[in-house]
């Protein structure tokens, strides 16, 4: 099949990548590398010994994206690019909205043009806010609390009245929980720029010198140790999710919601402790104020993605925290050491 991927360079883009050209498909990859290195996909090329097509342009640029698409001439195409941080997103919303909302209506439109009816996006549990119940199902409310979350349940009503507008149009929104790790190798990895925003490239960074210490918002919540937990899943978990999703999306028509997370929930300092225990190192952490807008517990249903994709997360939190630690320790600057 030939796919056009989206953020292809990205995080989760470069570890589904790797299961993509595994699986044989041809690939184009179009990117702006805003968030991510050309020295990534240059180790994609490197660990698959394939090669594919790479585009540089932006979503919101509507031009070079529908010429892409008409060059290319995917089967279907698999959506990561879009900006993530919560925290920025309160701050900058219409940067968020134009990028995520109008970048990915003109990447509809240059799909109609191309004649391509196939889509697999890259959503958010965020869509959720705060749980009504748990775990969260795809029947859960969705409402979000914040603009990128807002952005990203926008995009999903987006895509839901495309494919039933559009004859034979397929779509599946997988809404990510925590994606954490690093392919085996430690060739490709996780590389924030600045201060991560998530945990567990935090905590890396703290066990590799980079950080002086971790600090946990709130040891006062109703879980096992006091500390908020969520659940996480691994890279590869998530990029297996993808290559599953799009032979699903190649076989039906209609659009689905599927959670894709492992159904476990890992609180901060057990996530803490399974670090220490890769890095064989002890983290310095202090417990501070609980930060606004965090909840108690996160945790994702699981059987839609069984049932529909016949799809299961089989990589557990040690392993997770080893694959990380041998990518940081590996590339302690990132892919700016190449």
């Amino acid at each position: 099949m030939k796919v056009f991927v989206t953020g292809g360079a990205g995080y989760i883009g470069t570890h589904t990548l790797l299961q993509l050209l595994a699986a044989g498909h041809e690939l184009c990859v179009f990117d702006n590398f805003s968030n991510a290195s050309p020295v990534a996909l240059t180790r994609v090329r490197q660990l698959s010994n394939r090669d594919f097509d790479l585009v540089e342009g932006d979503i919101r640029d509507a031009a070079t994206l529908r010429h892409a698409l008409a060059d290319f001439a995917p089967d279907a195409v698999i959506h990561f690019a879009g900006l993530k941080a919560v925290g920025e997103s309160n701050d900058k919303p219409l940067l968020y909205y134009e990028n995520n909302v109008t970048g990915s209506v003109n990447l509809l439109a240059a799909m109609d043009a191309a004649g391509c009816r196939r889509i697999v996006f890259s959503s958010s549990a965020t869509v959720y806010g705060e749980a009504q119940y748990l775990p969260f199902d795809e029947d859960h409310p969705i409402a979000p609390t914040n603009p990128y979350g807002r952005t990203k349940a926008m995009v999903e009503g987006v895509i839901a009245d495309w494919t039933k507008a559009t004859p034979n149009a397929s779509a599946v929104l997988l809404r990510y929980f925590n994606p954490v790790g690093a392919h085996e190798s430690g060739r490709i990895g996780e590389d924030p720029r600045g201060i991560p925003n998530n945990l567990m490239p935090y905590i890396a960074q703290v066990a590799a010198g980079r950080r002086e210490k971790l600090s946990i918002f709130g040891d006062d919540y109703p879980t096992r140790d006091g500390t908020g937990e969520r659940d996480y899943i691994h890279v590869v978990d998530l990029a297996a999710a993808h290559l599953a999703a799009l032979e699903y999306a190649a076989s039906k028509t209609g659009c689905e919601a599927i959670n894709v997370g492992t159904g476990q929930a890992t609180t901060v300092k057990e996530l803490v402790a399974a670090y220490e225990r890769a890095s064989g190192r002890s983290l310095p952490v202090e417990v501070i104020a609980r930060r606004s807008g965090d909840v108690a517990s996160s945790c994702a249903a699981t059987a839609k993605a069984a049932d529909l994709l016949r799809w299961r997360s089989e990589f557990g939190v040690d392993a997770m925290c080893e694959s990380s630690w041998r990518w940081q320790s590996g590339n302690p600057h990132g892919f700016a050491g190449d």
